[in-house]
Formats: C-alpha cells, structure tokens, sequence
C-alpha cells in the first residue's frame, strides 16, 4: 500500500515544475509564435508613411537597426529570467526588475509601464475609429463612385468603440482568455497581408508614385524644418512597432526548463523577429512603393479609392477587431493595480472590496465590485473623450513608441543583465552598453518632442470633436 502511494505521489509530483507551478510545456515553436502574435500589431500601419519620410536608403536601414537593437535588447533579457545564483523564477516583467534592480527603478519601471498603457488605449481608440470610418468610405466610394468625397465623421466611431470598452472592461482578467490572442493574431496576420497584397497590386497595376532616395522632398513635400519633425515622428513610429519587450519574460515563464529557457528564447527571440521584420520591410517598403511620397498616415486608409473595396473593407474590419482585444490585453494589467492597491490600502472599505452576485441572462453567476465598475468606467471614457480630443493617428503612435521603446525595451534589460552578470563599471562591456542604451534615449528624446510638437500644431489648425476621415 505504501509503495502504490509513493507511485502516486511521485505521478503527481510529475505534473508540476520545481516551484510548483503546474509543469510548463513551451517549446521554441510556440514561444516563436507569441512573440510574433506580440510583435505584429497595429504599428505596421503607419511604417510605410515612416518610411516616406526617410526615403529608399535610410527608411529600410532605420528600420533594420531598430530590428537589430529590439533582438539585442531580448537576447540580454532572456538571461534576466533566472536569478543566476539561486535559479529562482522571474514570473514577470516588472517582477524581474523589482528583484534585480531595486525600488528606485521598479518604480520608474512602472510609471514607464502604465504610462504607456494609457497611451496605447488613447492610440488603439483613434486607430480602430480612422479603421471603422475607412470601412464606411470603402462601400461609400464603391457605391457612389470614385469621385465621391465620401467624408466620414469619426467620432461616432470613437464613441461606439469606447461604449464596446465600457462593456468588456468589466469582464474580469479578460486578457487571460486563450482565444483572445488566438483572434488578434489572425487579424494582424490578415490586414497585413491584404496591406501588403493590395500595394503589389497597386504597383503591379502602373502606379507611378513618386518616391526619391531621401522621401518627401522638401520644397516639393514639405518646408525644411516640416522634414526635420516628420523624420523625427517617423522614428517613434517604427520603435512602436517594435514594442514588444514588457511580455517577453511572461513568454519565456512558458517554457520547458529543459533545454534552459533563456536558450530557447534566444532563439525564439531570433525567429520572432526576423519574421516580423520581414512582414514590416515588406509593409514599409511595399507600401512606399504603392503610395510614394502621399502615403497616408495609415496606409490601408489610403485604399479606399481601388478596388476590390470588400477586401479594402474587410482589412480594416480586421483591424478594429483586433483592437478590441488588444485594448483590453493592455489594460487589464492598470485596472488590476490599481484595483488590488486600493484594497491593500482600504481593506475594511466595502466599496471597494465588496463582491455583489447577480444572474445574467444567457451569461451566468457574475459579481459585481461597485468601485471597479465605476472607476472603469471612468477611465474608458476619459480615454475616449481624449481619443475625440486628439484624433492625430502618427503623432499619436509616435509619442507611444518614443516614451515606451528605450526605458521598457532597453534601459531595462540592459541595466538588468549589468547587474546580474556582474560587469564591471567602466569596462569596455559596459561601456559600449551605456554608449548603446543613452544614443536611444537621445533617439526617443527628439522623437517624443517631435510627436508632442505634431501634437501641438494639429490641436491650432483642429477643431474639438469634429475629426473627418
């Protein structure tokens, strides 16, 4: 009897990992493809209007550095998910800093984090309402004739978004759901692929879009200084694309410990990247070759003149899909920090920690938390007011990437992998670490002005709540 209870413990001691965790199974393949589900996103948008700016040379470079830099960073990341001295876990992003780092920076780790949160919320509403209004003109341009105007208010569709976010938001730990990433990744993989099919095609049909070596040409396409900002902006726009890095700890805590995981994320890192690159030169070019000099802003928008409109239509049906649950996978993370700090820090207050079941038709059981569901709620429509108030898709998105790419995607990870590694202050490893990690802190600096000053000089020629796609 006693042997057949050992059998059986032994059994279920099988099932979990050494910290008891339930026993992960991740392998290369499937950490590859969350890396590429995290990485293709609505950032691709906007890559061949970046590429404009720069031209046929420093426009693939620019953005082949950024690769470059991004899988870098991911390689000295992977090797910050074990404590080197005790094998102990680094669950998440944020954790790994906080026990590597201290407090100082866990903090400032945090501000960059739910800063940026907030900042994708506002972009995410703005790109999935230019999407929902891009749809509107496709079928309005197939019906009433490429001579239409066809112009379309966007605020109805940032309201409707926004109302879609008031629903959802109250779903808790939604961002946990399987199926959410598996939707996401098939419509990013979908509007990038008509994005990029429908440029070839253009380009194939005669287009003759006027494109140069060094992009919008000034005195032609913009004064010296308009140059200056777009080349800027543009920089924030493709380090957007390129942030990833906040859950690539959470993806490397999926692996099998055997091979050692920073081994297979590594590779995985390597893999990610190369393919999302490939799919990002092939937007950015591509799509600067279809659009030349006049690329839009979102370069799918800028379809709504050709046909076939139904795939014109669908692409951006597919991008505010995408959006709605990309919205909620970035903010899930705030309203649960905020929520489990109020309840540490008022753990007698009802309000607050108070749990209210209610039947829901065709639903089931679900507790209401009268605090959640206000301060929620609060917070969806300030992002949605905000969306109407500064509806500048590129300034938007460049501002994001600018703020977010060198703390999150390489101050971080550098100083991390400085510290555990024991590299010396002032050797030449960490020299050229330090040389690497303050040139983009000067690259995010200026494109993070350049954004707010885009920002800036919209909001003088723009009038509140009246945004037309």
């Amino acid at each position: 009897m006693t042997e057949v209870f050992a059998v059986e413990h032994e059994a279920n001691l099988s099932d979990f990992d050494e910290d008891g965790n339930p026993k992960r199974q991740g392998t290369l393949l499937t950490a590859s493809a969350h890396i590429i589900t995290a990485v293709i996103g609505s950032g691709v948008l906007s890559l061949a209007w970046a590429v404009a700016q720069l031209g046929w040379i420093a426009g693939p470079i620019i953005l082949l550095v950024f690769a470059f830099v991004t899988w870098f960073a991911s390689t000295l990341q992977a090797d910050c998910y074990r404590d080197p001295a005790t094998g102990k876990r680094h669950y998440t992003y944020r954790e790994a800093v906080r026990s590597i780092l201290g407090g100082t920076k866990f903090k400032f780790c945090a501000l960059a984090q739910y800063s940026n949160f907030i900042g994708v919320s506002i972009g995410y509403t703005i790109t999935a309402s230019i999407s929902l209004a891009a749809f509107k003109r496709a079928i309005c341009f197939h019906r009433e004739g490429h001579e239409s105007g066809c112009h379309t208010q966007n605020n109805p569709f940032i309201i409707i978004f926004g109302a879609v976010q008031l629903v959802l938001s109250q779903l808790q730990n939604f961002h946990k759901l399987s199926i959410l990433s598996i939707i996401a990744a098939i419509m990013s993989f979908g509007y990038s692929l008509i994005g990029i099919s429908l440029s070839i095609a253009k380009v194939a049909g005669g287009s003759h879009a006027r494109t140069s070596l060094t992009g919008v040409e000034v005195g032609l396409d913009v004064t010296r200084a308009q140059k200056v900002w777009s080349i800027l902006t543009a920089l924030g726009n493709m380090a957007f694309a390129y942030a990833f890095s906040m859950v690539l700890i959470e993806v490397q805590d999926t692996l099998r410990p055997n091979p050692p995981e920073n081994v297979v994320m590594k590779k995985a890192a390597s893999i990610g990247i190369l393919i999302t690159t490939f799919f990002y030169m092939l937007c950015g070019v591509v799509g600067y070759a279809a659009f030349g000099n006049d690329a839009p802003g979102n370069f799918l928008t800028g379809f709504g003149f050709y046909e076939p409109y139904w795939l014109v239509a669908a692409a951006n049906i597919f991008i505010a899909v995408h959006l709605v649950g990309a919205y909620q996978v970035f903010v899930q993370p705030l309203f649960e920090f905020v929520e489990s700090q109020c309840a540490i820090r008022c753990p007698e207050n009802k309000f607050i920690t108070e749990e209210h079941p209610i039947k829901i038709p065709f639903f089931g059981a679900y507790n209401i938390n009268f605090f959640r569901l206000i301060w929620r709620s609060i917070y969806v429509v300030i992002m949605t007011v905000i969306a109407m108030l500064l509806p500048f898709f590129n300034d938007i998105v460049g501002l994001i990437g600018a703020f977010a790419f060198w703390p999150l995607t390489i101050f971080f990870p550098i100083e991390m992998y400085i510290v555990q590694s024991k590299i010396r202050r002032f050797s030449s490893t960490w020299i050229w670490l330090q040389i690497l990690s303050y040139s983009c802190l000067i690259v995010s600096i200026l494109a993070a002005i350049a954004s707010i000053r885009g920002i800036a000089v919209s909001v003088t020629k723009y009038k509140p709540f009246h945004s037309v796609s």
